[in-house]
């Protein structure tokens, strides 16, 4: 078992995270077999409370809650996971050419990063989204583009520290390309602090997601567990249920996420790699 497995495994937070995760998973991918109910089916009378057939209790329209978050979970890690790679996508790429081409490059795209970094992202997540339609796959490409300036930076800093080292010049020497250096090169020794940062921001995308949707901003086809706070939210006094599930769900996951992140950083960090 190689070191950096250990330290992830001696941070038991990590292994409850990567635990928790697993669980969640496993719902969004064998919930609806396990427990055969539609998320859209109407099986009881609006808002009726937790009680036997009905676990979590039921919707303003009837729609079976513990169905939903069920369904909901698969679509909730997946927007996460997309939205993150977009984000990885968008700002590895920038952050790089940022931080081994430098001088006027450098100074080009830290003005565009700078720009993205100082809008208010949830706002100018709205603004997107209201211009290109509610569509899941918009709100995907939304989230990551407002979420990508700090892994830019992370990127472009990470770079600018290793471009330098003995084994960059080795690789010039041996007559190595720009491209070559840079992705084949650089990134892997760069990757550590980039894969935590990664993965802490598939909560944010989570997030940013649920945030949409509470103000009407998704898709309405896709369920989804931010849909499902977003379109009970007026029924919160009624249905707490409806509302206090989901957000549950959410919490649960977002912590999931960070503790797993918390973890990986012990197992990718050099220093305590030679302890």
């Amino acid at each position: 078992m190689n070191t950096g497995w250990k330290l992830f495994l001696a941070n038991k937070g990590a292994v409850f995270g990567a635990l928790l995760l697993l669980i969640i998973a496993f719902a969004g991918i064998f919930g609806d077999k396990i427990y055969a109910v539609s998320a859209s089916d109407i099986v009881a009378a609006p808002m009726s409370p937790p009680g036997e057939g009905l676990p979590l209790g039921a919707d303003y329209l009837g729609r079976d809650v513990l169905a939903g978050l069920l369904h909901g979970a698969g679509t909730t890690l997946i927007i996460g996971l997309a939205a993150t790679l977009t984000t990885v996508i968008i700002g590895v790429i920038l952050g790089a050419a940022a931080g081994f081409l430098g001088r006027r490059v450098d100074n080009l795209l830290m003005r565009i990063t700078e720009f993205f970094q100082v809008l208010p992202p949830i706002l100018l997540a709205m603004v997107l989204v209201a211009v290109f339609g509610p569509k899941i796959w918009n709100v995907i490409l939304v989230i990551g583009l407002v979420t990508w300036p700090p892994l830019a930076r992370l990127t472009r800093g990470e770079f600018l520290r290793l471009k330098q080292a003995e084994f960059v010049r080795a690789e010039y020497a041996m007559g190595s390309g720009s491209l070559n250096i840079m992705f084949r090169v650089l990134l892997p020794n760069a990757s550590p602090p980039l894969i935590v940062a990664a993965a802490l921001n598939i909560g944010t995308a989570i997030l940013f997601e649920s945030g949409l949707s509470f103000l009407g901003l998704s898709d309405p086809d896709v369920a989804s567990w931010g849909y499902m706070i977003g379109s009970s939210r007026d029924y919160i006094f009624d249905a707490w249920w409806s509302v206090i599930f989901p957000g549950m769900a959410i919490f649960l996951t977002v912590l999931a996420i960070s503790l797993v992140g918390d973890g990986l950083n012990d197992a990718l960090n050099p220093k305590l790699r030679q302890r």
